[in-house]
């Protein structure tokens, strides 16, 4: 089959075509892709802001049809649509039980097992899945069961961004209708992240990027303004009285505006860094700050989701109209093209790419 490797760090993806799924184990399942998105998470191990082994399959968001299943799984069987989640919900770890399903202990485990072969050498998939590839083979505790017609094609970007972003806004800030938003960095995850302050009921939502074009595109998707970094002070001052937002979302991580999320936020309001930054950049705060203006300075990982309710949960949504899962998709690709799609995410030009493998 197909497949797209990373063979090092700052490398373009090979696309092989002599790729094969390892053996089934008794709790994993093996799915038939049909669709994955093209995530910023996917580019960040391509050049090294995420930690990973190469070589590896890249592609952690996608959806597609169980083939067959291990002797012990129970959640899925054959022919059942689902999305496949990066992060598992195994139920029994000790995260899971106090109810942080998102911060699964299985979730190491995952990544460390190989279930790609190449040539001879087995090889694994990022965060333990490998959606640029045909097929695939993961664990039971990282596929969600879908309804059979949920069009898979769309739904994959559940997997990784939507859940991210909406999530961040939902679960993790829990905004309350009727107040402030910004949401730093209008890529998938960001746009993503303005919906879901609009679900709330926020009443406004500014989104703050470089690119005029994506900035126009916050807008479609729900954002009452668009401004460049340059001019977020006169925002905050017309939205705010210069108080400052009740909650900003940085989706982006980097220290510069991971810093300036905590900045924009108000006294009291709260600030989440929803943004991959890379181990080896920091943060400055001085004591006094951190007392005193009393922020709520909170990560959020993968939207502090609970899959098993959340996703079906966004396709509810979706489906009454309230989720916008097709204007996020900028462009449908074949797996040859991934490297393009990796240079146009880096250049602006796109929200998300979608590979299509039927």
């Amino acid at each position: 089959m197909k497949a797209a490797i990373l063979r090092a760090v700052g490398e373009p993806l090979e696309v092989r075509d002599d790729v094969k799924v390892c053996d089934l184990g008794p709790s994993d399942v093996h799915i038939k892709l049909v669709s994955s998105g093209v995530c910023h998470s996917d580019l960040s191990v391509q050049n090294g802001t995420i930690p990973s082994g190469t070589p590896c399959v890249l592609g952690h968001e996608g959806a597609g049809i169980v083939l067959e299943c291990g002797d012990q799984v129970r959640r899925v069987k054959a022919g059942d649509h689902v999305i496949v989640s990066f992060t598992p919900a195994c139920g029994v770890c000790v995260p899971c039980l106090r109810g942080q399903s998102n911060l699964c202990g299985f979730m190491f485990e995952m990544m460390m097992t190989t279930h790609f072969e190449l040539g001879g050498q087995k090889i694994a998939g990022m965060t333990g899945c490998g959606t640029f590839a045909e097929e695939m083979i993961v664990s039971e505790h990282a596929v969600v069961k879908v309804d059979d017609d949920v069009p898979l094609n769309v739904v994959s970007l559940i997997g990784c961004g939507v859940m991210t972003g909406v999530g961040a806004a939902i679960n993790t800030a829990q905004i309350k209708p009727g107040s402030s938003v910004a949401v730093i960095g209008a890529g998938g995850v960001g746009i993503a992240a303005i919906q879901g302050a609009r679900i709330a009921g926020a009443a406004e939502i500014v989104a703050i990027d470089l690119v005029e074009s994506k900035l126009e595109m916050a807008k479609k998707f729900g954002a009452t303004h668009g401004v460049k970094p340059t001019d977020v002070d006169g925002v905050k001052n017309e939205i705010t009285r210069g108080e400052g937002f009740d909650y900003v979302l940085e989706c982006i991580g980097n220290p510069a505006t991971i810093r300036q999320c905590f900045d924009l936020t108000r006294r009291g309001g709260t600030a989440v860094v929803v943004g991959v930054g890379r181990m080896d950049q920091m943060i400055q705060f001085n004591a006094f700050e951190l007392f005193y203006s009393e922020k709520n300075f909170k990560g959020s990982m993968y939207g502090s989701a609970n899959v098993r309710v959340d996703f079906n949960r966004l396709l509810r949504l979706w489906k009454a109209g309230k989720l916008d899962l097709e204007g996020m998709i900028s462009r449908r690709i074949k797996i040859d093209d991934v490297n393009d799609a990796f240079r146009a995410m880096q250049a602006g030009e796109v929200i998300r790419s979608v590979i299509d493998y039927q």
